[in-house]
């Protein structure tokens, strides 16, 4: 037995008066008392006093056989529990079973000794006029509590003491699909998912003891499946009863699904279903350890998948999607990772993988792609072009990997299609250098850093300058000149042609202004500017009239010069946007005319004024082959264009072009590329012979 006397910390109570207290206890008959300990795992009674034997009709010899739970037969597993807490002392009323069988409410006051194996508990007997005018008061607070509750959507339950449910609504038997009767008393417990079964005991015992607090539980429905909650519990004191609670449910599982799905969708594509770029980011660096090895990856972009969309349309497209989506799942290694990257590309993520059996998976994948698909009536093979790269020292972040992986990929596309390739060590290098030099030519770019040269262009009569033409160049801080060769090219590449196009563009009128300003008639006349075929779109009309305006400039001071093969790609889309900029006033030139193999009859149709003759044509003329610069000439005069020879090296070239007919020469034969001050220096030495 445990007795615990309040005394000042700085005195002890003498052993006389813990004594009597004992014997008071022990040979009390009014005062009903019962230790119960854990033997094995079960709650028994090992000693009571003659108040107990008194009150429950028992020896103490039975007592000391019987189940502290016989004792109470309404308190389930979980109230058990609450009643023989460790922590503090514990009070319920509740009905104790006699020797005789018969039941006799009580007051339970349930104490912990130190080691927390063992309890004292106390028991007081309610039968009496004033206890049963306090119940009634509690059974008239219930009915008031019932009328409140009973129809409010809100799933609420009412215990007036411990555990066990006075009350339950009509919301909270539909969430768990039970009838009132079967939930009162401590039914309710049974719907609480075991697993979350001692979290709530703990909220119930801490709102017993006056505190609120809520917690997320799962509640098992009759049907076996379970709906995800919040239950809040609140105090709540009956007179006469004891402590007890309020609970009201939250139904969140149709939110959490909800919120499950949105996840789901920002993290993969609504297409095929699989990992998007977002989760393939976050797996591959969730793995990634530098050093580390047995990391690998397959990067696939189908070939000829335009085709497919373009011929068959954008459902077949779709649909072919879904099929490789589904057969690189059903081919990869229960473990791997299939994620699409984007458009028709797809990434594969191996772990504990080395090269030989990455590369022997991608010839698996690349051969369950291969087997025919029927879209649209038609037998499609949806061959891909696979890059292979495996984790090394020299991938420092988990971003390396995917790079090089893309890398590898477009060496198998530049291969041949249908191709595997391991990542080749220098290309790695090379396509690093590639994108550094990318970002380096952006930031030229919006700095104004690619210069202007102008080149003069002479009447072949009179060998006089009647116009220039503007040449992009790049002087890079650490590599030094950088060819238009190399920089145009990448320019189309990367997006960034259209921003380089309006630079020169507007640099070129600005320049023009600024020319007839200093020079006034002795000014270049005109200034031919070249667009690349990435520009050839209907924005472009309005983006030259936008610089001719802001450096106030006539049309027919600028000339556009646009390659044979550019307008060949679309040719009836180029012959729109040419006869816009016609209409706008400008001159139209076809530059590099000869190497396009572009239709002479479809020629004809195209609004443009000038041909310019390929250097490379002029260059025969010194072996005695003016065959194709004489045919061009020929056919620029039948149609009423005139003609620019670039590349003139010699006078001699010079000459045998007048002879044949050329309207106009260009080359470093006659000047040289000049900066827009020598360039104007050059036409105020020259002025007499300009215009």
């Amino acid at each position: 037995m445990s007795v615990t006397v309040s005394v000042p910390h700085d005195e002890l109570v003498p052993a006389e008066i813990v004594s009597t207290v004992f014997y008071s206890a022990t040979v009390s008959d009014t005062m009903a008392i019962l230790v119960a300990e854990l033997v094995g795992g079960t709650a028994r009674l090992s000693w009571c006093n003659d108040g107990a034997v008194q009150l429950l009709g028992y020896g103490l010899s039975d007592l000391r056989a019987i189940p502290v739970e016989h004792l109470f037969p309404t308190l389930g597993g979980g109230e058990l529990k609450l009643l023989m807490r460790r922590e503090r002392s514990v009070r319920m009323t509740l009905p104790v079973r006699t020797a005789s069988g018969a039941d006799v409410e009580s007051v339970i006051v349930s104490t912990p000794s130190p080691s927390g194996r063992m309890w004292t508990m106390r028991l007081v007997s309610t039968a009496n006029e004033q206890e049963r005018a306090l119940r009634a008061t509690a059974d008239a607070h219930e009915r008031r509590f019932s009328t409140l509750t009973e129809r409010s959507p809100i799933p609420t339950l009412l215990s007036e003491q411990g555990m066990r449910l006075a009350h339950v609504n009509d919301a909270f038997c539909t969430l768990v699909g039970l009838r009132a009767e079967q939930l009162l008393g401590t039914g309710w417990i049974d719907t609480v998912h075991p697993d979350d079964l001692d979290d709530v005991v703990e909220h119930v015992a801490s709102a017993l003891e006056g505190g609120d607090g809520e917690t997320k539980a799962r509640l098992v429905r009759e049907d076996g499946t379970f709906r995800t909650t919040i239950i809040r519990f609140a105090h709540l004191f009956t007179p006469g009863v004891g402590a007890g609670f309020v609970g009201t449910i939250e139904d969140i599982t149709d939110r959490l699904a909800f919120e499950t799905q949105l996840a789901h969708q920002a993290n993969h594509d609504p297409l095929t279903g699989l990992p998007n770029r977002t989760l393939l980011a976050e797996y591959i660096a969730g793995r990634f350890r530098p050093g580390a090895g047995g990391l690998a990856c397959l990067f696939l972009d189908l070939d000829n998948f335009k085709v497919v969309n373009d011929s068959l349309g954008h459902a077949a497209g779709d649909e072919l999607l879904i099929e490789v989506a589904k057969r690189l799942r059903a081919t990869v290694r229960p473990g791997d990772l299939v994620a699409r990257f984007g458009g028709d590309e797809f990434v594969v993520v191996c772990e504990n993988v080395d090269e030989s059996s990455t590369v022997a998976l991608a010839e698996r994948v690349s051969l369950a792609l291969a087997e025919p698909l029927h879209l649209g009536g038609v037998d499609v093979r949806p061959y891909a072009s696979v890059g292979v790269t495996v984790q090394t020292s020299e991938h420092h972040a988990a971003d390396d990997l995917i790079r090089d992986c893309d890398i590898a990929m477009y060496q198998a596309k530049a291969s041949g299609k249908g191709r595997i390739t391991v990542l080749d060590q220098q290309a790695r290098a090379e396509a690093r250098d590639k994108l550094r030099l990318v970002t380096e030519l952006r930031d030229a770019i919006e700095r104004r850093e690619i210069t202007l040269l102008y080149q003069p262009i002479f009447d072949t009569r009179n060998r006089r300058p009647v116009a220039i033409e503007s040449l992009a160049r790049w002087e890079h801080a650490e590599r030094g000149a950088i060819s238009p060769v190399t920089f145009i090219p990448l320019a189309e590449e990367s997006g960034l042609i259209t921003s380089l196009g309006l630079l020169v563009l507007d640099e070129t009128c600005r320049q023009m202004a600024e020319w007839d300003r200093l020079l006034g008639a002795g000014a270049p006349p005109r200034a031919n500017v070249n667009v690349s075929a990435l520009q050839l779109d209907t924005n472009l009309p309005a983006q030259v009239a936008e610089a001719l305006a802001r450096h106030s400039l006539e049309p027919c001071r600028i000339s556009v010069e646009i390659t044979e093969s550019a307008l060949m790609k679309d040719p009836d889309s180029a012959r729109g946007v040419l006869q816009q900029l016609r209409d706008l006033g400008v001159d139209l030139a076809i530059d590099d005319f000869g190497t396009g193999y572009s239709s002479l009859a479809y020629l004809r149709h195209l609004p443009v004024d000038c041909l310019k003759v390929d250097r490379s044509f002029v260059a025969e003329l010194a072996d005695g082959h003016a065959e194709i610069a004489s045919a061009v000439i020929a056919l620029a005069r039948n149609l009423n264009l005139s003609t620019v020879a670039e590349g003139v090296e010699t006078p001699e070239q010079a000459d045998e072009l007048a002879r044949l007919g050329a309207t106009f020469l260009q080359g470093f034969g006659l000047a040289l590329p000049m900066t827009g001050g020598a360039t104007a220096a050059w036409f105020a030495a020259h002025g007499d012979r300009a215009r």
